[in-house]
């Protein structure tokens, strides 16, 4: 008799014990299911599309889902044309527009939102803010929201389905700090960063420092904040020192949750009457002209590298950073390419910051002067010279636009009287990811703002004159040009058959959509 008991208790454990577990198993399921995607889900199953600022989380502005290639780019035609009205100090658009599911999302420079039907064209919603952005803004995408900065000091959120504003988080209460970068969401947050100025006047100007913010999506509630000067007294004299922020949204490696951002530049640059040669800010002028490893979650800073210590030159280092994989010493690297108005590519190591290589682009006269003599000197690159605007990176090669363009400086002021903003030429150069060594560089006569973007076998970009360029990625030789009907200083984006541009500058701004035809 007490052998069958055995085995019935036996069973009567084993039963216990496989529904404990299976309750133990469904309540983990459970709770994952219920914990928030880190990837916004309209990111994941649009990633064929251009549901980021820079296509992707690594940065790379390169895709091989287009169907558009050095066969069939003489075909491109303009299949919509849609009118921007909102204008700034900087046009009508300065960012880059977002693909998702046949929709196109974009902001313009009075910081109203559109989202377009990327097949026609038409119009599908609009929220109209008409408050002045300098640029660049934009919008990001995650969790049935579109996040835009709101003018100069706020973000907010607007519902994906008809541009109903559900939150707005007002991140500035200084005047001459704002917003002017395009945002990026991930692991149920938003980052954005403001920059020590919000026009031209103030750029820059006395006790300005950027900030760099997460925000929980849902609420808009400011998670952490990271200020980019390291000195509470914005070393050593806030009525005169300003600096500091990220222009560009950061590269974030998804594996280990840090978010790299670049940063800008000290000021007053060169100096004033009273502290000639940024003599009101000695030192180095941390974190300036840097790159930031920050953790994604909490804010924390990890490392840094500055690459110009105390800049007297407004040569920042603001490009988004754009992550790789290279050969370096015989051993696969994980690396983080930086960039910016210094007019050089550093490859660092993405723990450590670590060095690999560092290369110099286009031209170079004086801009390694740590102190001006009297008199007038002229700088290469200038203020608005060297790597202005957002590289490129596909299979093992970098592609970065470069603006030559002097300025003038004396120890104490920018020589505006001699400078003209039109002024100046470019490049594209092609970089090996592995060593920083060029292979081409083709030149314009215009300078190159309107970014690097790999399709299939082509890099394209865009000049200031309006002009936009096909190469042939391997050689840096022009497959194709269109003569769009204004000057360009915003951003591409591609899906499918479509390449979109903003045409931002002259009286006839306007988002583009050119289309292969069959």
């Amino acid at each position: 008799m007490t052998i069958p008991m055995l085995k019935s208790r036996k069973y009567l454990i084993i039963s216990v014990a496989v529904t404990a577990l299976f309750v133990l198993l469904s309540g983990i399921l459970i709770t994952l299911a219920c914990l928030p995607e880190k990837i916004p889900p309209e990111l994941s199953r649009n990633a064929d599309d251009w549901p980021s600022a820079n296509k992707d989380y690594d940065n790379t502005r390169a895709t091989m889902y287009s169907t558009i290639n050095s066969q069939n780019v003489q075909k491109l035609t303009v299949a919509w044309s849609f009118p921007l009205t909102g204008f700034s100090e900087w046009g009508a658009a300065a960012t880059n527009p977002l693909i998702l599911n046949n929709t196109v999302y974009f902001q313009d420079l009075k910081s109203n939102v559109y989202a377009i039907d990327l097949r026609t064209g038409d119009l599908l919603w609009k929220k109209e803010y008409n408050l002045n952005s300098f640029g660049p803004n934009g919008p990001a995408i995650g969790w049935n929201k579109v996040f835009v900065p709101k003018g100069h000091y706020e973000v907010a959120a607007l519902n994906i389905q008809n541009g109903e504003e559900l939150w707005s988080t007002k991140l500035s209460n200084k005047s001459n700090v704002g917003i002017d970068i395009q945002l990026i969401a991930y692991n149920n947050m938003v980052y954005v960063s403001t920059v020590p100025g919000t026009t031209n006047a103030d750029f820059y100007t006395g006790g300005g420092h950027g900030v760099i913010y997460a925000l929980e999506q849902k609420t808009g509630k400011v998670v952490w904040e990271f200020n980019t000067v390291d000195s509470e007294d914005i070393w050593g004299n806030p009525q005169v020192n300003s600096g500091g922020g990220a222009w560009f949204p950061p590269a974030i490696d998804v594996d280990t949750g840090i978010t790299y951002w670049g940063t800008g530049n000290p000021a007053p640059t060169p100096g004033t009457e009273e502290f000639p040669n940024g003599s009101s800010r000695p030192g180095p002028n941390l974190c300036s002209d840097s790159m930031l490893a920050l953790d994604s979650v909490k804010g924390e800073l990890l490392w840094y590298k500055q690459v110009k210590p105390h800049d007297l030159f407004d040569l920042d280092f603001q490009c988004s950073p754009i992550l790789a994989i290279a050969n370096i010493n015989g051993k696969q690297t994980e690396i983080v390419i930086g960039s910016g108005k210094l007019g050089k590519v550093y490859a660092f190591d993405r723990k450590n910051g670590e060095i690999y290589w560092e290369t110099p682009v286009g031209l170079h006269q004086n801009d390694e002067m740590t102190e001006l003599p009297s008199g007038t000197t002229t700088v290469l690159p200038g203020p608005d010279g060297g790597v202005l605007i957002p590289m490129a990176c596909d299979d093992g090669i970098l592609y970065v636009p470069v603006i030559n363009h002097a300025g003038d400086y004396t120890p104490t002021e920018f020589v505006e009287s001699t400078y003209d903003d039109n002024g100046g030429t470019g490049e594209l150069v092609s970089l090996d990811v592995a060593t920083g060594k060029p292979i081409w560089s083709t030149s314009f006569d215009s300078t190159v703002i309107g970014a690097a973007t790999v399709i299939n076998d082509l890099v394209f970009t865009s000049t200031l004159d309006g002009t936009i360029y096909a190469l042939d990625k391997k050689t840096g030789a022009e497959i194709w040009n269109y003569n769009a009907p204004g000057g360009i200083n915003g951003w591409p984006a591609v899906s499918g058959d479509f390449i979109l541009f903003p045409i931002g500058l002259g009286d006839k701004a306007r988002l583009i959509a050119l289309k292969i035809t069959k």
